[in-house]
């Protein structure tokens, strides 16, 4: 595709950013997930919709909320500062907002599972001596974990997709918070940078589809098919 040494170690650098947001939101999407999908408690539809807010606001609050929270003064910009750490204008802000944006989606995958999976095969495991840890590492996660691998796929679509979050907290700096999205942004601005737009744009697509292809295919494999017949989809 005639892709210079610049333009491959953005492709690399969004693949990184998007990989470490997955790994960082997944434990918390999963027990998230879990606590809809199992508990009953007074505020879950308001838990409900917190989670979901990232879908419905626009990307640039997200950012500007992140960029509070993780500023010296801020709360997260404190708690890092005590291990010497900032995540300002660096390529894990950007981690870290790819994962506000992708959790939605990934909770609510996450969510199906869980919820698809038979609890007469969890209380007749209970009944044959099994403590809930174990009921929970031998039936309900082998049950659920094509739902979970599908949701962190789905995450990491949208990860590669992330804009208007990333650019309002960490900014579009090259080498550290430039992803795939800000880059075809940033080439937009350019009298000459169309070539650079088709290639930037054809690797985001065929990754975010690769990626897209793989959450479905994950999906019908949980064990999902009908509620997918009956309008379940994840998406």
């Amino acid at each position: 595709m005639g892709m210079t040494p610049e333009e491959w170690g953005i492709v690399t650098l969004s693949i990184q950013v998007s990989l470490a947001a997955i790994c960082g939101a997944l434990p918390l999407a999963f027990l998230l997930a879990w606590v809809l999908a199992r508990l009953s408690f007074p505020g879950k539809i308001l838990l409900d919709g917190l989670i979901h807010l990232p879908l419905v606001l626009p990307p640039v609050v997200i950012g500007w909320l992140l960029l509070i929270a993780f500023a010296p003064e801020g709360p997260g910009g404190r708690l890092l500062a005590l291990f010497g750490v900032s995540v300002l204008f660096r390529w894990t802000g950007a981690a870290i907002a790819a994962a506000v944006m992708a959790m939605p989606l990934m909770v609510r995958a996450i969510r199906l599972s869980l919820e698809a999976v038979d609890p007469r095969l969890e209380q007749a495991a209970r009944t044959l001596g099994a403590g809930p840890w174990r009921t929970f590492a031998t039936i309900t996660l082998p049950l659920a974990s094509p739902g979970v691998l599908a949701g962190a796929v789905l995450g990491f679509a949208r990860s590669l997709g992330e804009f208007g979050a990333t650019i309002t907290f960490v900014s579009n700096i090259p080498e550290e918070t430039r992803t795939l999205p800000l880059a075809i942004y940033a080439a937009l601005q350019l009298p000459e940078g169309d070539s650079a737009v088709w290639r930037l744009a054809a690797i985001a697509v065929v990754l975010s589809l690769g990626a897209l292809v793989a959450s479905e295919a994950l999906t019908r494999a949980s064990g999902q098919g009908g509620m997918q017949r009956r309008g379940g989809h994840v998406l």
